[in-house]
């Protein structure tokens, strides 16, 4: 059995505060092991339940986060910038389940601590086939595509709400309850860090429950940007094509590109907001 993990961090135990988020602001450095704690929870849990092999995909910003020197020794961890499948890399059809560690709600969900989609300050709201989506359906449709069941979500109380709306029975942990974007109820760690690791090894025992998140395809990616000048300049992209003032629009039937065009998508837009950096 492989599992696959996608680690983002606004979700993992304990964090709130944006600065927590950036390296060099204050908390940051407290934040990656607090990040690290919450994904070998789920790999402690899955090699508990079975598992033979665990990825890990570093999700968050930079993608940079994860303490390797405290990574759990039975997992491996992809690392750095430069990613085509970004919050998805390594993700394919040799996992038999993923989980989707630390997520947030998206954009707008009301107690959704640090609540956006895919980036905080640009994009004001994603579609994805005519569906307003945060990142836990772009990336559990990316699985599907690959026809891997996402298994698990962790983070606040209002993205296990969104997961399992979009994903039914799915095992969720909420390490945090919201009280706005940037405040919350707080389990302690070591409380948090048990539950996911219980969640974990309940997913993968029920393994057998679980089904692929998939929509039909052609796939349609549609961003509302919260800029008509990032809107112009993304419409410049071949395929992208413009449909509002500050809307555009992406259609096609390989789901990889969906993944591929949201890091172009941060890259520019980052550029475009007087270098505002992008983050997962």
């Amino acid at each position: 059995m492989r599992v696959y993990l996608s680690v983002d961090m606004e979700g993992v135990t304990g964090l709130t505060d944006p600065e927590e988020m950036h390296a060099g602001k204050r908390g940051y450095d407290r934040g990656c092991e607090l990040m690290t704690a919450d994904a070998n929870a789920v790999i402690d849990g899955a090699f508990a339940a079975g598992a033979d092999r665990a990825l890990v995909n570093d999700a968050h910003g930079s993608t940079k986060n994860l303490r390797i020197d405290l990574l759990d020794p039975r997992a491996s961890l992809i690392r750095g910038p430069g990613k085509a499948q970004r919050m998805a890399q390594g993700l394919d059809g040799s996992f038999q389940a993923a989980c989707l560690v630390g997520y947030h709600a998206r954009a707008g969900v009301r107690h959704g601590v640090l609540n956006h989609t895919w980036m905080g300050k640009e994009i004001q709201n994603v579609y994805l086939n005519g569906e307003e989506c945060g990142e836990t359906r772009v990336v559990a449709a990316c699985a599907g595509f690959h026809g891997v069941p996402v298994v698990l979500v962790t983070g606040d109380e209002a993205v296990g709400e969104e997961a399992r709306e979009l994903l039914g029975d799915v095992e969720t942990v909420a390490v945090k309850k919201g009280i706005d974007k940037f405040s919350a109820e707080l389990l302690p760690p070591s409380v948090a860090q048990a539950r996911i690791r219980e969640a974990t090894v309940k997913a993968l025992n029920r393994l057998s429950d679980f089904t692929p998140y998939t929509i039909p395809a052609p796939y349609t990616l549609g961003v509302e940007w919260n800029s008509t000048a990032i809107a112009a300049a993304v419409a410049l992209v071949p395929g992208v094509k413009s449909v509002g003032s500050r809307h555009t629009e992406f259609t096609t039937d390989d789901y990889t590109e969906i993944m591929a065009l949201f890091g172009i998508f941060a890259t520019i837009g980052g550029q475009v907001a007087c270098g505002s950096g992008p983050y997962g």
